[in-house]
Order: C-alpha cells, then structure tokens, then sequence
C-alpha cells in the first residue's frame, strides 16, 4: 500500500477515523471525571552508607552494592508493614477489626491483614545516585496519605534499629557467657602460675638464673687454674719422691738448705786441709769429719723435710681441685634444674599469657556489642516528612486525554483499514492498475465537475492518459 492509497482511504472514511477517536477521547475524559481522586503524599529518607564508630571497629566504611536494595526490600516486606499498623493502634480500632471480621472472616490476623492492604497503596523509589529512599502512600484522603507516608517511614527506622540492635543484644549474651569462661580459664592459669612460683621459691627466675650462670663461670675458671695447679704439684710430688729431690726448686731456694750447703762446703774444704796437713787419724780430722756427717745428715732431713712439704702441697692442691670440681658439678646440676625450672614455668606463664589475650579479645568484643545493642541511633535518618497534598496526584485528566488521543487515533486508524479490508473499493488509479493489471488510459471526471485542461489538472490528464503500457513478458 502506497501513502497515496493510505491517505485516500483515510478521506474516504474520515467519519469512522472521526467516530471512534471522539468515542475513545470521549470516554477515558469522563472515565477520569467519574473517578475518585487519589492524594499521594511522599516521605523520604536517607541512609548512611558510613557505619558508627563502635561498628567500625569490626566493619569497614565501604557499602556494598546491593544495600540500597536491601533497604528497599525491608521498606517493602510485611514486618514494617505490621509495625505501621501496631504504632498507628488500628488493630484497635472497632470498625477496622469489623472490617476484617467482614473480609476474612475471622481468619488469620489483622495486622497482616492491614499490612498487605497498605502495602497495595505504598511505592518505594530509591535515588539512582544517592542514598535516599522516597516512600509514597496514595488514598483518597490526603491527610490519610501523608498520615500513612511518614508512619511507613518511621516503622521503617525503628525496624531498622531493631535490625542492628537485636543481634547485638544477641551476641551480647554469647561473648557474655565466653568472657566468664575466659576469666575463669585465666585465673586458673595464674593460680598454676603461682602455686609453681611458690613450690620452686622463684622470685625473679632470671635474675637468680644469671646470678647461679655466673657462678658457674666462676667456678668452671676456678676449676681450670686449680687443674693446673695440682698438675704442677703432682709433677714437683713426683720429682720429690724420686732421685731428684735436691733439684727441687722448693729445695734450692729453702734457706736452711742453702745455709746447710755453705756450711757442708766450707766444712769440706776445711777436712781436706786438716786430712792433707794431718793424716786421716789425727782428733781433728775425725771430728771434722763427725761435723761433716753431721751437717749432710740434717741436709738430708732437710732436704726430705722440705720435699715432703712438697706432696703436702700437692695433696692439698688435689684435694682443692676435688672440691672444685664437686662444688662445679652441683652448680651445674643446679643451673641446669633451674633451666627446667624455669621452662616449665615459661609453659605456664605461656598459658597465662594465652589465656589473658583471649580474655582481652572476648572482653572486647562484649564491650563493642554492649554498645551496639544500647544504640539508639540507627544508620537511617527522616530526610522530608510528608505533607497533605493540596492537588490530587490521580487521574492525571491531561496525561489520560493526550494517551487517548494516541491510542484513540491508532485504534481509528486501524478501524479504517480493517473495514478497507473488509470492503475493498477501488478509488485511484493506482488500484486499478493493482486490482486488473492494465494501464489507466482516461479518468471520468466525478458528477458536478468542471473539465479544465490548463494549468495543473491539464498535465495530471495528460499522465493519466499517457499511462505506460505494461512490459511485454520475456521471449515475445
């Protein structure tokens, strides 16, 4: 069909385009003057996306992407809705429960009755790119709206505090109950702790721990110099007991030694004379020689005398080095049970440490949730309350006639051509052509018409007339 055929059909039954779009406007304009006038009132809200301080604690600050929603959802679910009509005290009401009584006969509850009743009226818009949330309640009373409007967005707070209180309140009392076994478990530990403190006498383990090493040191140096010591005695003790005792150092250095020896020599020196100008049998050569024996005898006893004074030495030198090593073996032994000592009380004091930072931590998280459950501030604050409306918001007279005049005019227009369906009728050339398939060679002028050849209509003729013949079909 071409736009000429179009706009000859649409002047050919203009009165049907006509008659159904008056119809079609006619209609939805007294349709919306028939029908009751609804007021909506909007209340807003906004939500803060930064948690409090005490939340902070264990929550971060960024919001998750679908928390809006979930606000959106809470708005709309039937808790909020069932707070609205206990904080308005509907359920109350007499004539509101006869209702109820007359619509459901009794069955289930009237809060969920009147809950799903107002949530059929109420429409949540959340921002696309703010955190505030629009909550709109439409009725026939203004006032009722707005009433309804900010009492949805009020019931909608307090829910949302309960949210964030009542779990608060209910990990209270869990980290209530582990924070008393917490504290029970620690003071067992530190009464372990203690009682091992006092079996053991530790007071300050690590300052009598480097005292005790200290010791030990000194006794492991005291231990080295005696083992010399005593190896040097022994080797003396030895040299004493042999042919060599004369030699001794001890020996030589003695006085009465040296005194003995002079006096040997001189005597020596003084027979040798006397031998030599006397005779060997002569008094005075036998008394001196009775002097000489007498003065190698007391060499000799003091010789032994001070060499004996040598193993005394040595003896007394091994047994200190004896004592020594005794006095050094308890020390270690010591040190090394204060060592064992001290890591089993490291274990307990460990435990106690343990079993103080796990306090800590329990403590801590029954202090944050203390607070979260006594807060009396939510996360959601009442931007705008609602206000009565003055205009009604429904029906929209000028929206409703501009969408009648549309869909009046699409539905005339689809009338036409459907009857042109119906009653195909040819009214321009160019359906001739279509309907026989042969060139238009005159036109009739209509009944009354003037025939004029000049000017405009004498060419339109002429066109007419002139009509192409169709083309000759292939192979002729």
């Amino acid at each position: 069909m071409t736009f000429g055929q179009f706009l000859s059909i649409l002047r050919a039954r203009w009165w049907v385009v006509l008659l159904v779009l008056g119809l079609t406007v006619g209609t939805t304009v007294v349709v919306s003057l028939l029908l009751p006038k609804q007021y909506s009132a909007t209340a807003s809200v906004v939500v803060d996306f930064k948690p409090d301080p005490i939340s902070a604690i264990a929550f971060g600050g960024a919001a998750s992407p679908t928390f809006l929603a979930t606000q959106v959802d809470i708005i709309r679910s039937e808790r909020v809705a069932q707070r609205v009509v206990r904080n308005l005290r509907l359920n109350e009401n007499p004539q509101v429960r006869q209702q109820w009584l007359d619509a459901t006969n009794g069955e289930g509850s009237i809060e969920t009755w009147l809950g799903t009743v107002f949530q059929q009226q109420m429409d949540v818009q959340p921002s696309r790119e703010s955190s505030v949330i629009a909550i709109s309640y439409k009725a026939p009373d203004p006032r009722f709206a707005a009433g309804l409007a900010n009492a949805f967005a009020q019931a909608y707070i307090d829910t949302a505090l309960e949210l964030r209180t009542n779990p608060a309140r209910q990990f209270n009392e869990f980290f209530d109950a582990r924070a008393k076994e917490a504290r029970d478990t620690l003071e067992k530990a530190q009464a372990r702790l203690s009682n091992f403190q006092k079996t053991n006498g530790i007071i300050a383990s690590d300052e009598r721990l480097d005292i005790e090493n200290a010791r030990l040191n000194e006794l492991s140096s005291q231990l080295t110099a005696l083992q010399a010591v005593a190896a040097e005695s022994a080797f003396r003790q030895a040299q004493a007991q042999g042919a060599q005792a004369d030699r001794l150092q001890d020996v030589l250095n003695n006085p009465v030694v040296a005194g003995l020896r002079s006096e040997i020599n001189r005597n020596e020196a003084l027979l040798q004379q006397l031998t030599t100008r006397l005779g060997d049998n002569h008094p005075q050569v036998r008394e001196a020689k009775a002097n000489l024996a007498e003065l190698r005898r007391r060499l000799d006893a003091e010789t032994t005398k001070v060499a004996g004074s040598v193993g005394v030495t040595s003896n007394i030198n091994q047994r200190r080095e004896a004592e020594v090593r005794r006095q050094l073996e308890a020390q270690r032994a010591k040190v090394l049970q204060m060592k064992t000592v001290r890591d089993q009380g490291m274990v307990i004091m460990q435990d106690v440490t343990n079993a103080q930072r796990a306090y800590d931590a329990v403590l801590q998280r029954f202090t944050q949730t203390n607070l979260e459950s006594q807060a009396t501030q939510s996360n959601v604050n009442l931007l705008t309350q609602a206000q009565p409306p003055i205009e009604h918001s429904s029906p929209n007279l000028v929206l409703n006639t501009a969408l009648a005049v549309f869909l009046g005019g699409l539905l005339a227009l689809g009338t036409a051509l459907l009857l042109e369906l119906m009653d195909r009728r040819v009214r321009n050339p160019e359906d001739a052509v279509a309907a026989l398939g042969l060139p238009v060679i005159g036109v009739m002028p209509k009944p009354g018409s003037r025939l004029s050849l000049r000017g405009r209509q004498a060419s339109l003729m002429q066109q007419r007339l002139l009509a192409p013949l169709p083309a000759p079909p292939q192979g002729t």
